[in-house]
């Protein structure tokens, strides 16, 4: 019998609770960058979120690289639109992974790569936001501007809430941490 799957807005009040208290903890954040954050790791913890983008045969985007240059496509308001959900999943994604997956992406000897992309793929956002004339530019502007610093707040927030032992895989473990959560209530079950 498996897991019955918790919806994303049932596990955002469980981060919004641990962000808050990580940013209280380090003296920074705010309730709206809290907020976009809870929400984006809820959406994250399904697995299904992590690689949505594919190219042109189907195919699954695993790189950052990758995922940046499919944003590129003929000039006007559609590639615009299609460029702006590109940079923010990259964004998001780099921000999950810099912040809870820290270890991983270090080893990888990606980490700079990814602090980087992600407040370039932010402030893209932000300007597409702006070009669009769409609401919510100055949260993707703050997300570019601090990057680096929430993607420490969420490492933080994984070294207290989410440690696995020594050695152990830390995908295995924060997704343990994950399933105990479901099974203890969160679960729409």
């Amino acid at each position: 019998m498996g897991i019955e799957r918790t919806a994303p807005d049932k596990l955002k009040p469980f981060f919004l609770q641990l962000i808050r208290t990580s940013f209280d903890q380090l003296h920074m954040g705010d309730n709206e960058i809290a907020d976009y954050v809870a929400t984006l790791l809820a959406n994250f913890s399904h697995s299904e979120q992590w690689l949505i983008l594919r190219d042109a045969q189907g195919k699954k985007l695993h790189s950052v690289v990758e995922m940046v240059v499919s944003a590129i496509g003929p000039e006007g308001h559609n590639r615009a639109i299609g460029e702006r959900a590109v940079r923010k999943y990259v964004g998001d994604y780099t921000l999950f992974m810099s912040g809870l997956f820290r270890t991983f992406v270090q080893k990888r000897g990606f980490l700079e790569y990814y602090l980087q992309e992600g407040k370039r793929s932010y402030e893209a956002v932000s300007k597409l936001d702006v070009s669009l004339y769409r609401p919510g530019f100055l949260l993707f502007e703050e997300l570019s501007r601090g990057f680096e610093t929430y993607a420490d707040a969420l490492d933080y927030m994984s070294k207290c809430f989410f440690a696995t032992a020594p050695g152990a895989n830390q995908f295995a473990g924060v997704f343990k941490q994950f399933e105990a959560l479901i099974r203890s209530g969160l679960s729409s079950n």
